[in-house]
């Protein structure tokens, strides 16, 4: 008391200051139960579930469905490397040029037809179209872009179109671009 006369506080008006505070206190107290009890009910709500689930369950399912999919890329990841080393070995460069083997023949009958790898290895069909003496059919072997026997001008056009060309799985991602 002889503090309050010292520092000239009334201590009625302390008091009244105290039971402010108290009261401040318990509405906060009680605001932060409420608070409590709702996060409780959602937690109750989270680890049970709607249908009755438990998390745990859903969990380990999530975990199992994960490795089983892992599994499943690795085996397709297998068989695309499968895929791709099979692929390099077919023919996907392909070119074809009609044209008039002989001066008495229009319609371009005699045709140049190219396959080659990835690789540009493969063969040159060509087959010359003739009136009076059927038609005659001819190969030539292609390794690394190159033949070791003379072209004629429309088998080199041929080879060089295959050549350009960049296989069907380039144009299918080029599509898709």
């Amino acid at each position: 008391m002889e503090l309050f006369n010292l520092i000239g506080l009334d201590i009625g008006y302390v008091v009244i200051g105290m039971a402010a505070v108290i009261i401040l206190l318990f509405i906060l107290l009680i605001v932060s139960m409420v608070k409590s009890h709702n996060v409780r009910v959602r937690y109750n709500q989270f680890m049970n579930g709607e249908d009755g689930k438990n998390l745990e369950k859903a969990i380990l399912d999530k975990f199992s469905a994960i490795d089983t999919l892992q599994a499943e890329v690795s085996d397709i990841n297998s068989k695309i490397n499968a895929i791709n080393t099979q692929l390099a070995t077919t023919y996907q460069k392909v070119a074809l040029v009609k044209y008039d083997a002989f001066q008495e023949i229009g319609g371009k009958l005699s045709f140049v037809l190219v396959l080659l790898t990835a690789e540009n290895n493969g063969f040159i069909l060509n087959s010359m179209h003739s009136s009076r003496e059927g038609c005659y059919t001819y190969s030539k072997e292609v390794v690394n872009g190159e033949t070791f026997v003379i072209l004629s001008e429309e088998e080199q056009q041929a080879l060089n179109e295959a050549k350009q060309n960049i296989g069907i799985i380039k144009m299918k991602e080029r599509k898709e671009e």
